[in-house]
């Protein structure tokens, strides 16, 4: 591989200037052939609450701009060992919710030849069925770890089978999720009903929920999670609502009792072994964001899942 085109250099321009890309990366028209392509998804037609996540890539791309090219914690410059890039945002039509799964679906797919990782960031929680149909495509039926307040595993709401409470219900019956390797991550808060969790179980699903995240700690945590994921190609999905609103006051569902942000990157960081083939970090809603602390948090979770990626290219091209 050529050297890889990096970031706007701090040093010359300043972080408030210069191109609005995710982390002044070059735009993937720029590149010849990217490892890692970071798009967005302005889509929110799948909420059932506060709308607004559509505005969520603009402003996770803003609160981006302080991130530097090194990351201490995994020892990696993720830039530097691989060709990231942003690939703008895929337009969808917001009045049809059918049509825009669709236009993710190929979208992502078109971005994944020649073997780019994609990581996306919404939008509402509705885009991971298209994202994982992609993915799934290239991989066959993936694991996932699912970082959510929520399950995300219900049937219909008002009869619609596609929205942001329901994607991973559907990415189970489309056959797309290997079911032996299934965990929410964060979940609490109250249910519609005691049947919501076997039902969810049935699905495949494993649960650690935020005060499992307390009490066992983020060590025994990660432990659980690679032993189940293991070698499988791995999706990752974080809504940012799996963060505590004191952590993550922008995104559309918020509940009491989440994790930390620390926490929750921590948990990402224990991760590196394992073999992660795309990602999404969706549900931020900066009309309800104060001082850009929902923008900054999913800037470093995109940061993470990026250098995450970035390690494992690396690792493969030394053996």
């Amino acid at each position: 591989m050529t050297d890889p085109q990096g970031p706007v250099d701090s040093l010359r321009v300043p972080r408030y200037a210069g191109p609005a890309t995710f982390a002044r990366l070059p735009r993937l028209d720029q590149v010849s052939q990217a490892d890692i392509a970071i798009v967005g998804v302005p889509f929110d037609s799948g909420v059932s609450y506060r709308p607004g996540a559509r505005f969520g890539p603009n402003a996770v791309r803003e609160a981006s701009r302080l991130l530097r090219p090194y990351h201490p914690g995994l020892d990696v410059a993720p830039f530097a060992v691989a060709q990231v890039a942003d690939a703008g945002d895929i337009a969808c039509n917001p009045f049809n919710i059918d049509e825009a799964v669709e236009t993710i679906q190929d979208a992502a797919a078109d971005l994944m030849v020649g073997g780019t990782r994609l990581v996306t960031i919404g939008g509402d929680h509705t885009i991971a069925l298209p994202l994982l149909r992609a993915a799934a495509s290239e991989h066959g039926p993936v694991a996932l770890l699912h970082f959510d307040a929520h399950l995300d595993t219900w049937d219909t709401y008002f009869g619609a089978a596609y929205t942001h409470g329901t994607p991973f219900r559907r990415a189970v019956e489309e056959g797309l999720l290997d079911t032996e390797a299934l965990t929410h991550i964060g979940t609490r808060g109250s249910l519609y009903s005691r049947n919501d969790l076997p039902e969810d179980r049935r699905l495949g699903f494993g649960v650690i929920t935020s005060a499992d995240v307390m009490r066992r700690g983020v060590d025994e945590i990660v432990d659980v999670l690679r032993q189940r994921v293991g070698t499988r190609p791995l999706y990752i999905s974080v809504d940012i609502d799996v963060l505590d609103p004191a952590h993550a006051p922008g995104t559309g569902t918020p509940e009491a009792g989440g994790l930390t942000s620390r926490e929750l990157l921590e948990i990402l960081r224990g991760l590196t072994a394992t073999h992660l083939i795309g990602a999404d970090v969706v549900e931020v809603a900066p009309a309800y964001d104060h001082a850009e602390i929902t923008g900054i948090a999913a800037a470093h979770l995109t940061y993470d899942l990026i250098t995450l990626m970035a390690a494992e290219g690396q690792r493969v091209r030394q053996e």
